[in-house]
């Protein structure tokens, strides 16, 4: 499919499925990249010398002993309804990733957006002599360190979920923490962000406005650090840690993954720095073996969009008359990072649109089969191995990497990425919306019923 459809595809909000004419072999892609596996590596000791702080200030992490960790689980009954509805045989093993139930914040953002604090405050702790790499880090649960770090400000912008987690861990640790949010953030995230001690700044612009005025009121005072969640390299080492441990997963389950046997991921995507982390991470450990694709609204496709044009965030949804309103609030984004745009141009496989409409019939299939509960953004990623057998665009992917007789070995995951924490009352109206939508033909349309 070429861009200029793509795109004309793209502003009639239609599910597209795009391979990635840019994609190289591992060796070549990776070379090009401005961050490296000693990079990753190094994240995941940073987090490691945190464990025994997080298990003691977060007692939600103790059943995986301080780390920030998610199980994976297949979900056969799930893989059975996809089958069912969408009419196409899923060979292999399909597998959740839960991310959707980490601990502290429920979502992917617990992962970078955690991590980013904690190399902030180690940071601070060192170069004022409060702390040693060697020491014991529970050390800085203590009135005397959260009077040293309530000296500093953090500020983020966010559409939730990155601000709920940079606002629970800053808070719990003693910084003064200020999260800048957009129209679409859900009011229950700024509640929660409020009764924590967050500072909750609302926009009545999306999210792209919401960073840029967070980044400007954070220039002004030289004590507070601002995480920006379209450039920083901190965040993206936070979710690349993510594939370090999931290798070990994948062994526990006895799941290879090789050149007869690859794996396919698909990761929800807003402004690109959690799913770009992920996948990088992934590609590190597991190389030509796996594939990564993106999943974003048909209302904000951002990454899709920068990835055809090359333009990366140079432009927006908004420039080809898209309006970036959609019930995936954590995925309504419309400028993607050119940071993590342009590191994953040749290292990622393809990305894809999901509508509202598609979104919810997948909550509440997912609730209705397997029993899990997450949010619209989180069931993104459930749509991919549909779209990679059925599409013309998807059946060439595979016939052109020769993976026609591979795929009865494949493994595919659905990264989940929040939901955990969505109460119970938003929870059932997610669920009727699904309810009300699933005896609808799949092809009824996208926009959803007011």
């Amino acid at each position: 499919m070429d861009t200029e459809l793509i795109i004309k595809e793209l502003i009639s909000n239609k599910e597209v499925f795009w391979t990635n004419r840019g994609y190289e072999k591992f060796e070549t892609g990776i070379a090009k990249a401005p961050l490296h596996l000693r990079d990753v590596m190094e994240a995941g000791a940073r987090l490691q010398r945190f464990v025994p702080y997080m298990a003691k200030i977060f007692p939600e992490t103790k059943e995986t002993n301080g780390i920030i960790e998610s199980p994976i689980v297949k979900i056969p009954a799930m893989q059975q309804h996809l089958e069912q509805v969408y009419q196409e045989k899923l060979y292999g093993n399909l597998l959740l990733k839960c991310d959707s139930h980490l601990p502290i914040s429920g979502s992917i953002k617990a992962r970078g957006g955690i991590y980013e604090v904690l190399k902030h405050a180690e940071d601070l702790a060192l170069q004022h002599g409060l702390l040693k790499p060697t020491d014991d880090y529970s050390v800085m649960d203590s009135e005397a360190f959260r009077n040293f770090f309530s000296q500093y400000s953090i500020a983020v912008g966010s559409t939730g979920n990155l601000g709920l987690s940079i606002g629970i861990i800053s808070a719990a640790m003693g910084f003064k923490v200020t999260v800048h949010m957009s129209a679409d953030a859900k009011k229950w995230k700024k509640n929660l962000l409020r009764s924590v001690g967050a500072v909750v700044v609302e926009y009545e612009s999306d999210y792209s406005k919401a960073v840029e005025e967070g980044r400007k009121q954070a220039e002004k005072d030289p004590l507070c650090y601002f995480i920006d969640d379209e450039n920083s390299r901190h965040l993206f080492l936070g979710y690349s840690v993510a594939a370090l441990r999931l290798t070990q997963q994948l062994e526990d389950l006895k799941i290879k993954v090789d050149a007869e046997h690859p794996l396919f991921v698909y990761l929800p995507c807003g402004v690109g720095g959690g799913p770009g982390g992920v996948a990088f991470g992934l590609k590190l450990m597991y190389q030509d073996f796996v594939h990564c694709f993106f999943a974003e609204p048909t209302h904000s496709p951002c990454m899709l969009l920068g990835l055809i044009t090359g333009l990366h965030d140079q432009i927006s949804v908004q420039d080809i008359g898209i309006d970036n309103i959609t019930a995936a609030d954590g995925l309504a984004v419309g400028r993607p990072s050119g940071f993590v745009g342009k590191l994953m141009e040749p290292l990622l496989s393809g990305s894809y649109t999901v509508s509202d409409r598609t979104l919810y019939r997948l909550l509440y299939a997912l609730a209705d089969t397997e029993k899990i509960y997450l949010e619209p953004s989180a069931l993104a990623g459930a749509l991919g191995p549909i779209q990679l057998l059925k599409t013309e665009s998807g059946q060439k992917f595979v016939n052109t990497h020769l993976l026609q007789d591979k795929m009865k070995h494949a493994t595919h995951i659905i990264w989940a990425t929040g939901g955990s924490m969505v109460p119970k009352d938003v929870m059932d109206e997610y669920l009727q919306i699904g309810l009300d939508l699933s005896d609808l033909s799949v092809d009824a349309g996208d926009s959803l019923p007011d």
